[in-house]
């Protein structure tokens, strides 16, 4: 298009859908770039990312085992509520019958370093 100098009629506005700080300092990244386990269920990593719709953003927030590189668990909702993040935990837990803490990597977005979060899941918090 830049090239033949074509210009689109309507461009959608750029949408600012993060905050550019540290959220918390205080976890520890034990994991040294390791990111092979050699069983399942040792190593979790979570994210959140969202999709633009005609109604507006929704979120998904999806947890994934490290393993078999594959997805576990998944919600999709129209928040970013730290609820959303501890249900598809529970979810995942529910599916793979974990009782014992494992190790779960996330960024350090607030629903993962919020005190509920943290309060209700007796797990280690990874930081990359």
């Amino acid at each position: 298009m830049r090239q033949m100098e074509i210009r689109p009629q309507w461009s959608k506005p750029w949408t600012i859908t993060t905050k550019d700080f540290d959220f918390c300092t205080e976890l520890q990244n034990i994991l040294d770039e390791q990111f092979n386990p050699d069983r399942p269920n040792a190593i979790w990593c979570s994210d959140i990312t969202y999709i633009w719709t005609i109604d507006g953003f929704v979120y998904l927030t999806s947890i994934m085992d490290l393993f078999p590189r594959k997805i576990i668990a998944w919600i999709l909702s129209e928040t970013l509520e730290v609820s959303c993040v501890i249900d598809v935990l529970n979810k995942a837990k529910a599916r793979r019958n974990i009782d014992q803490p494992l190790i779960i990597l996330s960024d350090r977005g607030s629903q993962y370093v919020a005190t509920e979060y943290k309060k209700q899941q007796k797990i280690c918090i990874v930081v990359t």
